[in-house]
């Protein structure tokens, strides 16, 4: 009840805060799944350094260490990673949950009170499968000074409307970040 009333509000001590489960409706792998699938699509089996990143779930650097290691690198991954993460939107409620928390992660003044840890663009697609706007305010990466490349690959993208994102998966339309 404490939660709601919080909520409710509109003070801002309320984030939500979204992970990959979120993204399962849509058929979407978590990051040791994408992981997995990125090595299974462009048919490396993992070498002893590869495989003990991967046991230990650093999954960024594995992903680094994968660029490193085909031919093409980091375009060849990026094009893999958007292939794994196109979502299956005909699947039941496949963005539904997105929908839900862009509704409820906004408060009262319009804010979104919303982070997500997570590579696809489901936020994007509810947004526009509702003609919803970002709020006002919300920074994204076309505004404002880009971030720089983490050392393992996968880079911040900052925030991207209608939420703060980790990082994102290249669209389809662009070859690389």
């Amino acid at each position: 009840e404490r939660l709601l009333q919080l909520h409710e509000d509109g003070d801002g001590r309320v984030v939500f805060f979204c992970g990959a489960g979120i993204s399962y409706p849509a058929r979407l792998p978590d990051f040791a799944g994408l992981v997995k699938k990125l090595y299974q699509a462009l048919s490396v089996t993992p070498n002893a350094v590869q495989q003990a990143t991967i046991k230990a779930r650093q999954f960024d650097t594995a992903i680094g260490l994968l660029e490193a290691d085909v031919v093409g690198g980091r375009e060849t991954v990026r094009r893999a990673m958007a292939a794994i993460l196109a979502p299956d939107l005909t699947a039941p409620n496949a963005s539904t949950t997105h929908e839900a928390l862009l509704t409820l992660g906004q408060n009262r003044q319009g804010r979104m009170r919303l982070i997500t840890t997570n590579f696809d663009r489901l936020f994007e697609h509810a947004m526009a499968s509702k003609s919803l706007s970002p709020p006002a305010g919300t920074p994204s990466p076309s505004r404002g000074k880009p971030r720089p490349p983490r050392r393992t690959g996968v880079r911040p993208t900052g925030t991207a409307p209608p939420a703060w994102r980790h990082a994102a998966a290249p669209s389809r339309r662009r070859s690389a970040w």
